[in-house]
């Protein structure tokens, strides 16, 4: 197979990605809108043109995206509340162009769990985007190349999915694994919404936006972000030259979902604005994709477990 590449380096930013693109009159969805990469992906997308709706847990934290761009609205959903998710997709009227699975948490230092069970990070990450999905499914057939776009990590090379144990019921919650879990759980949501709803044009696609200084870290430690040479001694951020700024992370998260240069592609995963190679996952891997996080066998096995958690 051959892998879909872009003109884009590592260091584009989202709007460069769109540069050039009209998305007048598309109708997108940014789940976590309202901070972080959320706020440069709304940005990038509205500034194009693109009517944007930022689904938050507290809409007021996106007032100033509103305010920038008319366009832009804020409402409210909680990706760990299935109730919410409903509610969300219930009030919802006409197409969708763009699903932006971009909400997340990362390594809750002890076990929680949402209303049905499921482990926080799981449940937020992969099952509430895994019902908004489905719940928007047949919004998303209504558009004209409708494309759902999946933000993972890089952490999905460390860790497959445990099937047998997949809440830490039994096993030792450990914090990074569970957080890697889920995000091969998202790259099998895109694997697995391509497999099944290919046939009625929808896209989707899974992405890797590297590392950014966010408040999606806010659970590390000092020990670890020092590890990462994103601390000093003293307790003040650093930026190593690996890092990149938010407006550089979400570019990849803009060209899966509104860029012209990969339509008609679906079932992939990119990292730095180019499809990445599938590889065996492990502790030294530092890039690619695991075969464990595009597995189709894996992505049907895991959609027939979450459609049971949201019936």
């Amino acid at each position: 197979m051959t892998l879909t590449t872009t003109p884009f380096g590592t260091r584009a930013t989202a709007a460069e990605v769109l540069d050039g693109v009209d998305l007048s009159g598309r109708r997108m969805i940014v789940t976590g809108g309202s901070s972080g990469l959320g706020v440069e992906t709304v940005r990038a997308l509205a500034g194009a043109g693109a009517q944007v709706t930022v689904a938050t847990r507290n809409p007021a934290d996106a007032e100033p995206l509103v305010k920038e761009f008319p366009g832009t609205r804020a409402v409210a959903l909680d990706l760990a509340d299935l109730a919410s998710v409903r509610a969300f997709c219930d009030a919802w009227s006409g197409p969708v162009d763009g699903l932006v699975a971009n909400a997340g948490v990362m390594m809750l230092p002890a076990r929680e769990a949402n209303a049905q069970g499921w482990e926080m990070q799981l449940a937020t990450n992969y099952l509430g985007h895994f019902a908004l999905a489905v719940g928007l499914r047949t919004a998303l057939q209504a558009a004209e190349k409708p494309r759902v776009a999946v933000v993972s990590s890089g952490a999905q090379l460390r860790a497959g999915f445990d099937f047998d144990d997949p809440q830490f019921e039994r096993r030792p919650y450990d914090p990074f694994v569970a957080y890697a879990q889920s995000k091969t759980a998202d790259v099998l949501l895109a694997v697995g919404i391509s497999c099944r709803w290919a046939e009625h044009g929808i896209a989707a696609n899974a992405c890797a936006p590297g590392w950014i200084h966010t408040n999606l870290t806010r659970h590390l430690d000092a020990a670890t972000m020092r590890a990462f040479g994103a601390m000093d001694e003293d307790g003040n951020l650093l930026t190593p030259d690996y890092y990149k700024t938010p407006a550089q992370g979400a570019a990849t998260t803009v060209l899966l979902a509104a860029s012209p240069l990969l339509d008609g592609v679906t079932g992939r995963y990119f990292e730095d604005n180019q499809e990445s190679e599938v590889v065996d996952g492990g502790p030294d891997v530092m890039a690619g994709v695991a075969k464990w996080s595009v597995d189709p066998a894996a992505a049907d096995r895991l959609w027939d477990l979450a459609l049971t958690a949201v019936s």
